[in-house]
This record gives C-alpha cells, sequence and structure tokens, in this order.
C-alpha cells in the first residue's frame, strides 16, 4: 500500500518537466477546458508537482523503511483519506465527470485504508 501510494503521488513529478502545452493537453485529455498559457498557472502547475512528488518520496521512504519509519504510517494513512475526503467533496460540488475523479478518490481511499489497517505488521516480528 505505501508503494501504491507514493506510485499516486509520485506520478506527479511528470508535471515539473513537462512543458506547458504537454500539461495543458494532459489536462484537456483529463477533462479540463483547453488553456491560455499564463505564467502564474505554469508556476503553480510546477509547485503543485513538487510537493506531490515531494509526498510520494515520503511515502517510498516509508514503504523502504517501515519498520524504521513505523510511527508515521497512521499519520500518512490519515493523509490518504483525508485527502480522498477532499476530492470527493469537491469533486462532487463541481459535478465533475467521472475520470479521472473517481479514480483519484478511489485511490485515496484505498492507499489510506490501506495502510492504516496495514501499519502494525510494520512492527510485527521486531
Amino acid at each position: 500500500m505505501l508503494l501504491f501510494s507514493a506510485c499516486v503521488w509520485g506520478i506527479s513529478a511528470f508535471g515539473v518537466f513537462m512543458t506547458w502545452e504537454a500539461a495543458a493537453g494532459a489536462l484537456q485529455g483529463m477533462g479540463a477546458n483547453p488553456l491560455a498559457y499564463d505564467p502564474m498557472l505554469d508556476y503553480w502547475l510546477r509547485m503543485a508537482s513538487g510537493a506531490f512528488a515531494l509526498v510520494g518520496t515520503g511515502y517510498l521512504l516509508l514503504a523502504i523503511y517501515p519498520r524504521k519509519f513505523a510511527v508515521m504510517l497512521a499519520w500518512f494513512g490519515w493523509v490518504m483519506v483525508i485527502e480522498g475526503v477532499v476530492l470527493l467533496v469537491h469533486g462532487l460540488r463541481l459535478g465533475l465527470a467521472s475520470f479521472p475523479f473517481v479514480g483519484d478518490v478511489s485511490a485515496s481511499f484505498a492507499g489510506g485504508l490501506g495502510i492504516l489497517m496495514l501499519r502494525k505488521s510494520a512492527t510485527a516480528n521486531q
């Protein structure tokens, strides 16, 4: 579950390096309206992509060293669950189409609940 969560967050790293045209095209492929270039949107894309990729790095470290960081597992599980709630509430409020909305919400809940359910196995047999 930790590796899954690392991938879910870490995929955002691509946004740091994509051209604006590629990023806007990817967003349109997921249902966004066409986006005219705006330097501030370009900046926010890189900021959000970098931050999400760093969160993914945190999940990757937990996946590599689950026993070393066992005390953090519950917190990182709840991060995924709370993100799922945020996405669900605002996706419904905005009336978003099911793609990629349902996948994002499902990945957040599955990763978070999975981490919470399995977190004690990191401290078993020590």
